[in-house]
């Protein structure tokens, strides 16, 4: 068996009334997220749509699949029938799309707003003052946001890394306010979970630490 037991069952008992856990299976055989579905793990998250489609209907039905990836409109429609939680909506555009599709399976699909907080152009989001610019979410009725995501800087630099989750937590707090359905900040992976959680973090998604490091080349 691929999964490190001893490392999950150690942050499980860590996250404990403070966060909830994503299993990160993308590029993992469906044995090893069956492996972890027995241990008791419900939260899976992929980055890719074809991958996902793939192993949806091979597992559990009471699975939750959180996509975490960035998400392409023209993609939505292939899991929107299942889908439990969009992570990374980084545009009004593909809010739209996610709704469309929603309705057209008779679901309102949970989703995340993506906040650009890294240093690094590479990451995709929103800022803040987009943010506060976002008008229309009312209208938008098989779509549900109920709170935000963001990835930090690929860097040692602890400060940094705390301070770009510190800013993400603010902005979460202000948006809270005047959105009653928000009760998700999604922050904090492999590397800097803790700090994340530290931050006020309340949804990791961790995969390498539990699966072992990704396999590219299947």
């Amino acid at each position: 068996m691929a999964i490190n037991i001893e490392k999950y069952q150690e942050i499980i008992n860590e996250l404990k009334g403070k966060a909830t856990l994503i299993a990160v299976s993308k590029t993992k055989p469906v044995e090893d997220i069956k492996a972890l579905y027995e241990l008791g793990q419900r939260d899976f998250g992929e980055n890719y749509v074809q991958e996902l489609v793939d192993k949806q209907p091979l597992l559990p039905n009471d699975i939750r699949w959180h996509f975490i990836g960035h998400l392409q409109s023209n993609k939505v429609k292939y899991i929107a029938p299942f889908v439990h939680l969009i992570h990374g909506v980084d545009s009004l555009k593909l809010l739209q799309e996610i709704n469309k599709q929603a309705a057209k399976n008779n679901r309102v699909i949970d989703c995340l707003l993506q906040v650009h907080i890294a240093k690094e152009e590479t990451k995709f989001g929103f800022d803040k003052q987009e943010l506060s610019e976002l008008h229309g979410l009312a209208e938008l009725e098989n779509v549900r946001v109920i709170g935000l995501m963001g990835m930090a800087s690929f860097s040692e630099d602890i400060n940094l890394v705390r301070s770009e989750f510190g800013y993400l937590k603010k902005i979460y707090n202000s948006f809270s306010i005047q959105h009653s359905t928000f009760n998700i900040l999604s922050m904090g992976m492999s590397g800097d979970y803790k700090i994340a959680i530290e931050e006020g973090s309340n949804m990791v998604r961790i995969g390498s630490l539990i699966f072992g490091e990704r396999n590219y080349n299947k």
